[in-house]
């Protein structure tokens, strides 16, 4: 069973790494493109279906930060 929680471990802090790197990437001035953008969404959809399974705390603050970033900015019309 100790075996089981270091490879958890493991891969909550490949997660947490990973996010970093997509999250970095995920401001606009870099995906100006259309490719970029997609490259994005593929990228934070496969982390949030990766990251569902983690019960680390850090893993899914990010994920939802991830999540976050596809969604358009709003905007006030008057």
């Amino acid at each position: 069973m100790d075996d089981y929680a270091d490879i958890n471990r493991t891969l909550d802090e490949v997660l947490v790494n990973l996010a970093l790197i997509v999250l970095r990437v995920s401001k606009p001035d870099v995906t100006k493109t259309p490719e970029a953008r997609h490259a994005l969404v593929l990228s934070v959809k496969k982390f949030s279906q990766c990251a569902t399974h983690s019960t680390d705390p850090r893993v899914q603050w990010l994920k939802n930060e991830l999540e976050e970033t596809l969604r358009p900015p709003l905007r006030l019309v008057m």
